[in-house]
C-alpha cells in the first residue's frame, strides 16, 4: 500500500508531521511512505527511517507531477491542504484524506476574538487523517533525525560551553514571533550560564549584537551552522529559551525542557511544544490581557498597531524565574 504525504512547509510543520508517519509506517503492515516537500527543507527528512522516498519542489509543484504519477500512489494524506496541494491531488486522482485546517475558526479567533478551535494539538488533527486505516497515535511524539556526518563535534563550539549551556533561538519567519534585541539583550543579561545564540544567516547581526555582553559566556552561532547542526545544537543543550517558531518543535523532539515565548501568536492555535514525556517542562511566556492578542494566525513583519506590546511587555524577570511560579527552569540546567 503505497502513500503520499504532503506538506510543502516549514520547518516546524514538517517535524510535527512525524507522527503521522512513523505510525502509517509502523503501523500499516504493506506502507510505503512518500513524502514531497519543498527542497528548502530537505534536511529535515533527510535521516528519517520511516521513509521510503522523498520528492522535493524546487520552484513549483508542477515540476515534479510526473515523477509522482509514475508511482501510482494508492493514497494521499494531505497535511497542507493549500492550493498547491489541491494541485497536485488533481494531477494524481487518487483518493486523498486532508486534515481540517479551521481557517474559519482561526478568522473568528484572530478578527474577532471569539474563540471556536476545538482544544487538540495539531499532531492529533493530523494523525486523525489516516484513522481509517486503522492507525493510531502511539503515544512516542515528535521525530527529528540528525545524520551523523552533521553532528557537532566538540571542537566546533568554545570549550567554555563544553559543561553545559542554555539555548536560545533568536529566530522566526516573523518580526510579530520575535522578541526585540534589546529584550533579548536584558534577558541574555540576567542568566548566569553559558548560552548559545540560534538562528539563521539572517540573524546574525542581531546575534552578534547580543553576543557584545559577554563574548566568553555569550556564543553566536547564528549563520554558523546548518540546520541540522543546529538541531544537534538543541539536542546538546541543557534547557532551550524559544519563540513560536520550528525550533521550538525540534526541542520538543528530543524531549528538552523548554520556554517557549509567544507574541501576536498564542498557544490556544494548537501548536504548542508536543513531548512524548509528559513530566518535560514547557513553560509558556506571555502577555496576557491584550485585546490586540492573536492578531494573526502567522505573524506579520511589524506590529499591525505599532506598540509591539505582545512582546515589549514580556516579563524578562519571569522567563529567568521560570514563568513565574513552580521548578525553575533554571534549575534542570543544573541537573
Amino acid at each position: 500500500m503505497k502513500f503520499l504525504i504532503i506538506r510543502l512547509s516549514s520547518i516546524g510543520d514538517i517535524v510535527l508531521t512525524t507522527p503521522v508517519i512513523r505510525c502509517l509506517k509502523q503501523q500499516v503492515a504493506t506502507a510505503e511512505v512518500h513524502y514531497v516537500t519543498r527542497a528548502a527543507f530537505a534536511p529535515v527528512l533527510a535521516a528519517n527511517p520511516y521513509i521510503d522516498k522523498a520528492i522535493y519542489v524546487k520552484d513549483s509543484v508542477e515540476e515534479v507531477f510526473d515523477t509522482l504519477r509514475a508511482e501510482d500512489y494508492d493514497y494521499v494524506i494531505d497535511l497542507h491542504h493549500n492550493v498547491r496541494s489541491l494541485k497536485i491531488k488533481r494531477a494524481l486522482k487518487k483518493q486523498s484524506f486532508s486534515f481540517p485546517k479551521l481557517n474559519i475558526e482561526k478568522w473568528l479567533l484572530t478578527a474577532l476574538k471569539i474563540n471556536k478551535l476545538p482544544d487538540i494539538h495539531i499532531v492529533d488533527r493530523y494523525l486523525e487523517t489516516v484513522k481509517q486505516f486503522g492507525v493510531k497515535n502511539d503515544g512516542r511524539g515528535l521525530d527529528y533525525f540528525i545524520p551523523e556526518e552533521e553532528k557537532v563535534k566538540e571542537d566546533d563550539i568554545p570549550a567554555s560551553h563544553h559543561a553545559g549551556y542554555i539555548a536560545i533561538a533568536i529566530g522566526a519567519a516573523l518580526n510579530t514571533k520575535k522578541l526585540p534585541i534589546h529584550k533579548l539583550r536584558e534577558l541574555c543579561q540576567r542568566l548566569e550560564f553559558p548560552i548559545i545564540l540560534l538562528g539563521g544567516k539572517e540573524d546574525a547581526a542581531a546575534g552578534q549584537e547580543i553576543a557584545q555582553l559577554d563574548t566568553i559566556r555569550i556564543y553566536n552561532a547564528c549563520g554558523k551552522f546548518s540546520l541540522n547542526e543546529s538541531a544537534d545544537l538543541v539536542r546538546r543543550a541543557r534547557t532551550l529559551i524559544t519563540h513560536d517558531t520550528g525550533l521550538m518543535h525540534v526541542g520538543a523532539a528530543f524531549n528538552k525542557p523548554m520556554v517557549s515565548i509567544w507574541g501576536n501568536t498564542i498557544p490556544q492555535l494548537g501548536m504548542t511544544a508536543y513531548y512524548s514525556n509528559p513530566t518535560i517542562k514547557d513553560i509558556r511566556m506571555e502577555v496576557h490581557g491584550l485585546r490586540c492578542r492573536p492578531c494573526s494566525k502567522i505573524g506579520y513583519a511589524k506590529c499591525p498597531r505599532g506598540h509591539f506590546k505582545c512582546m515589549e511587555q514580556q516579563d524578562v524577570e519571569g522567563i529567568v524565574r521560570g514563568g513565574g511560579g513552580g521548578s525553575s527552569w533554571v534549575g534542570w540546567f543544573k541537573t
